[in-house]
Formats: C-alpha cells, structure tokens, sequence
C-alpha cells in the first residue's frame, strides 16, 4: 500500500476529484471506507435463503465481493464513480401501457456502458496518480465481483433504497457506478449517506412479479431483469404474464420512486437510445433475423441476451399483447424455431391467444 502522504489534502481532494471526474462524464465521486462487514453477512443470508437464483458465481464469489484487498490486492482506497444514464419516466411508461411495443430497460437503450466506462476509469486513474503519487489501481464498471452499491453508500454517493439500488437525492438511481481499486491510502472524502426512504414501499409494491419480498431483499428468481437477461432456460410459466411486454430488463421499481424525479439526463451521447428501440413494436423485432440481431445489438447491452433469448422474451411479450392477426402471424412464423426454449414459449403465446378466441 502506498503511504497516504500527499499533497492534496481533505477537502481540497474531494473538489479535486469531483472536477476531474466530471472532465470524464462522470456525475459525482467520493472515496469510500472499506468496512464492509455488515454487507458481508446480508449477502451470506441472501446467498442462503438462495436468493441468487441459478447464478452460481455469485455464491462462487462472494469471499471477494466483501473483501476489496482480496479482489485487488494492496487496496488501500477505493475511489467511486456515478455516471448518469437518464431515466425518464414520463417516456417510459406510455411504452409500458402499450402492449404492442417492446419495454427495453432504460439504461440498456444505447452504447454498454462498460467499456465506456472502464477507459474513462482508467484515464482518471492515472491522472490521480499523476497529482498524488504513482499507485496501481484496477478499475471496474459492473466488471468483477464488486459490492459496488455498498462502497458507492460508503463513499457518500446515496443509500440503498429498498429496491436494493444506490439513491442519491440529486440524481435518484438513472446511473452507473464505476470503482477505481487503488493502493493510495486515501481518507474517506464524505460521511455515509443517509437512508430517505422512510415508510415507502412503492417499489415494492409495483413490482410485476413480487421480487422484492422484503425491504432490502430481492429474490432474484422472480425478478424479470434476472429472466430476461441472465437466465438461459425457460421462464416459469406462472411468470409469464406478469412481464408484460417487458423484453430487456425492468424500470418498475426505479420509475415509480420518488426519488426519480431528480433522475439526470445522460451527459454521454453514446447512451441515447439507437434504432428507434425506445418503443418498438414487438412483431417488428420480432421478425429481426439473426444476422439483423447482430448488426443492429453491436455495442450494446442487449447482446447479454443472446439472439434465442431475444426471441424467447418477445414471445412472451407478444403472448401478453393483443391477439390481433400480425401478432398471431408473427408467432406462427417461429412456431418451429429450431431452439427449443424459443418453440416453447412461441407454443405458450399462441396457446394464449388461441385459447382466448375460442
């Protein structure tokens, strides 16, 4: 660990990386505390009451994530990063209440954010070092195991809310967040935040599939952004209709927080929204061929997915939207798709509507 004498001091450091941080697109940034016991024994309990769905790493991880030195070793500061990527929620739910165009996460409508944001980390790194004192450093951006919103909590950036996201009073949870692992022994820049969500529960309340089964504990399995973005298989049949035509993701609880409504607009021109994806029609992305999948998902988010899961998600979404004669004719196009997962839930939409006209 480098020695923590420096030239800069407290408060000159926090303006100091505050202004530097902003020449790279980044909101705010704070130097957290590194104490992360009490976090430590949420995830050991979220972990046990398998919370974590089928996502195994994260249980194959979970010794590095409360552990910065051990991530990185020589970690003697961790330096945290918000980048705004807007979340507006007047544009968002007018495609939510049509169920004839596809609901893409917000943050997932533009350029991934995390090569963007791992260069500008980087950059910042070293001009820190530059100022201060030569140091090693790894940045991260949703990259590692990383307990990034209880070191952005730490840092002074926001509470997490009872949606289990960072909320900061300034800007709500539209954003990022970014880690610079340093072995510069710097001093917390900013006490911890404190907690503003009081007796809220509107998150909680207005989630599609009941995820959110206690304040501060998701149960990843129900939550639609797990099944229509990490999960590989089929998605639980009595899940279904509650995604409505949600196809990438889910805002639900972020839109409906009061804190959103000091949510910032993105400052980076790669996170507006490419090829009209803010509210598409779902029998139009449907009949996107792979090789149009390829093209036009370059660079973005929505590559997690993967094509079949594409396909599979907007099943479902066209199983949960009218049962009008193209989206009948879109679904009986696939309805011998050669991914089985895919047929499956082409099979389940139609059976929907078929049953229905009957």
């Amino acid at each position: 660990m480098v020695s923590n004498a420096f030239p800069l001091d407290l408060l000159s450091l926090s303006g100091q990386l505050r202004d530097w941080a902003a020449e790279e697109g980044f909101s705010d940034a704070a130097v957290a505390r590194l104490d992360l016991s009490a976090d430590r024994e949420h995830l050991r309990d979220w972990l046990a009451r398998q919370r974590h769905a089928d996502m195994q790493w994260m249980a194959e991880t979970a010794s590095l994530r409360a552990d910065p030195e051990a991530l990185r070793p020589g970690t003697g500061s961790v330096i945290c990063l918000r980048m705004d990527y807007g979340l507006d929620s007047a544009e968002a739910w007018p495609v939510l209440r049509d169920s004839r165009r596809a609901y893409v996460s917000r943050y997932a409508l533009g350029r991934d954010y995390h090569k963007l944001m791992r260069k500008r980390l980087a950059r910042l790194a070293e001009r820190v070092g530059a100022a201060i004192a030569p140091h090693g450093y790894r940045v991260f951006a949703d990259s590692a195991p990383v307990l990034e919103k209880a070191l952005g909590r730490n840092a002074g950036l926001g509470w997490i809310g009872k949606h289990t996201l960072l909320l900061s009073r300034e800007a709500g949870s539209g954003f990022f967040l970014g880690e610079i692992f340093t072995d510069l022994a710097l001093p917390s820049t900013e006490a911890e935040a404190t907690p503003h969500c009081g007796s809220c529960q509107a998150c909680i309340d207005i989630c599609p599939t009941q995820a959110i089964v206690a304040p501060y504990e998701l149960d990843a399995g129900r939550c639609i952004s797990y099944l229509t973005i990490e999960h590989r298989g089929s998605i639980p049949e009595p899940l279904r209709p509650a995604i409505g035509n949600r196809i990438f993701g889910c805002d639900d609880c972020q839109l409906v927080c009061p804190w959103n409504r000091y949510a910032q607009r993105a400052t980076i021109p790669d996170f507006a929204p490419r090829h009209g994806l803010e509210g598409t029609e779902l029998v139009d992305l449907f009949a996107w061929s792979e090789d149009e999948w390829e093209e036009r998902t370059a660079g973005m988010a929505l590559r997690r997915a993967g094509y079949s899961g594409w396909l599979r998600n907007i099943a479902v979404a066209l199983g949960n939207a009218p049962g009008e004669s193209g989206v009948i004719a879109a679904l009986r196009a696939r309805a011998d798709h050669e991914d089985p997962v895919v047929r499956e839930h082409v099979q389940w939409a139609l059976g929907r509507h078929l049953a229905t006209s009957e």
